[in-house]
């Protein structure tokens, strides 16, 4: 099975790996991931794990598979050079759940490719797209002491919940999601990276209805 280096944003990551790893060789590639975090967090110590192995020499092709839901900034930038002028034989494989997930830098180094997996998620909703002011106004009042990783998991349901529904988000909206994204891994405080996004939210609320 040949394949080119590519970013694969599928809405089951574990589903794409099990059936990417089944029909590889045996012995031709390596995952790497955040074990600890249930592969939520790409670091810079996985990336600088990422340079590593991709020096090992082989004589034929070599998959290294990335997967991870978030990627941190610093990690990503340091995987610029060698994802640009990979090694002989090396074959970089990215997996995600979204392209915000991502820096432009990296999306445009690799084609990237959309997978829809059948089976389904258990992804919690927060209904965001139907919230008016008023309860948008209650829903941050009541978590004001959220979490980082709760804003992210908020994201991440919200862009589901967005592709689900077939809705179009203009360049301007995409890149504020993205900007969410980076504030949270310079460890802006989560509440106003939620507040951040609710008003995006009711601009796109506006607009659908």
């Amino acid at each position: 099975m040949l394949l080119s280096s590519q970013i694969i944003i599928t809405n089951d990551m574990e589903a794409y790996l099990d059936n990417l790893t089944n029909k590889l060789p045996p012995f031709s590639y390596r995952v790497i991931q955040n074990e600890e975090e249930n592969k939520n967090n790409f670091k810079i110590e996985h990336a600088k794990l990422v340079i590593k192995e991709s020096y090992i020499a082989s004589s034929s092709e070599k998959y290294i598979i990335l997967i991870a839901n978030k990627y941190e900034i610093e990690a990503q930038n340091k995987l610029l050079k060698i994802l640009e002028e990979p090694p002989h034989n090396i074959i970089f494989i990215i997996i995600t759940t979204s392209k915000s997930n991502l820096l432009n830098t990296i999306i445009s180094r690799l084609p990237h490719k959309y997978i829809k997996s059948n089976q389904k998620k258990d992804i919690k909703s927060y209904d965001l797209l139907d919230k008016d002011l008023k309860q948008m106004y209650l829903f941050l009042k009541e978590n004001q002491r959220i979490s980082k990783d709760e804003v992210y998991n908020i994201i991440q349901s919200l862009l589901y919940d967005i592709h689900n529904l077939s809705i179009r988000l203009s360049d301007t909206q995409l890149n504020l999601f993205t900007k969410s994204l980076k504030l949270l891994e310079l460890n802006s405080r989560p509440i106003n990276i939620l507040t951040y996004v609710v008003l995006n939210v009711l601009n796109i609320h506006k607009e659908k209805n």
